[in-house]
């Protein structure tokens, strides 16, 4: 039997996902989405060829729904779907820190609900999407929800209580590698390379990099090993990347990371 999905609050990740679902073979006609501006729902229909609806007619039609809303959003949108929403629908809420505990209170008695953490590089279908089970979520459940989001990349299953670690490592994380290419481009032009060169040199090592670290097997430490020389370049950048810290400021933004995922989760705005 054909299942209807429905992306509510399609935003820059909602459009991610959803074209990462039209490219991986699911039908146009089997996906709705919703928007909160008219236009932005219009964009969309015309774009992809979905059936743009509102949220009450999303619930009442789609199999799955994934909410992709603000976590500041989605207590209000919680509260629009309730009375729409039958039990044996899947809901997926791919907000951050809300934990499934939030939208299971807000809807019937029994709905199945999963929590997905993805990352920006959906855009390119390379994300990490991050997946738990709520109370009555299954297996088959999960297996769906790994279904639509291996459209954008790859998917892992992690207890639920791990999820605010794996949002600051994986969810946030893109943005601490831009934050260093941005950071290392700055150093190129320092040292007199001009920034186009600078940023070209940067990204394709990073790149190459990450290449490496995902096919190789090696564990990262033997892979900085094998570039570092005795007494070479390589061995004096570390030594000044270890005196200013660099190792201990990563490990304490990514705690504050995980801090806040779970002041979002006890809804601290």
């Amino acid at each position: 039997m054909t299942q209807k999905v429905a992306v509510l609050g399609t935003g820059k990740i909602g459009e991610a996902l959803l074209s990462g679902m039209i490219r991986g073979g699911w039908a146009p006609a089997d996906l709705l989405v919703t928007a909160r501006r008219p236009e932005r729902a219009e964009q969309l229909r015309a774009r992809y060829g979905v059936e743009a609806v509102s949220n009450a007619e999303a619930a009442e039609s789609a199999d799955t729904l994934i909410l992709t809303v603000k976590p500041q959003d989605m207590g209000t949108l919680l509260d629009e779907l309730a009375p729409h929403v039958p039990a044996d629908r899947l809901v997926i809420s791919g907000a951050a820190g809300i934990p499934t505990a939030f939208v299971e209170e807000r809807l019937a008695a029994g709905t199945p609900v999963v929590r997905v953490m993805t990352n920006t590089p959906a855009l390119v279908d390379e994300a990490m999407s991050v997946i738990s089970a709520g109370t009555h979520a299954t297996g088959a459940h999960l297996t769906r929800a790994e279904e639509i989001f291996s459209g954008v990349g790859k998917t892992l299953r992690v207890p639920e209580s791990q999820q605010d670690a794996a949002t600051a490592l994986s969810g946030s994380g893109p943005a601490y590698f831009f934050f260093l290419v941005e950071a290392m481009t700055d150093a190129g032009i320092l040292l007199g390379l001009p920034r186009d060169k600078a940023h070209d040199l940067i990204v394709q090592a990073a790149i190459g990099a990450a290449v490496m670290l995902r096919d190789s097997g090696e564990h990262p430490v033997k892979l900085r090993e094998n570039v570092t020389s005795p007494a070479g370049t390589t061995i004096n950048a570390i030594r000044e990347l270890e005196n200013h810290g660099v190792r201990a400021a990563m490990l304490a933004a990514l705690e504050a990371a995980r801090d806040r995922s779970r002041e979002l989760a006890s809804g601290n705005s």
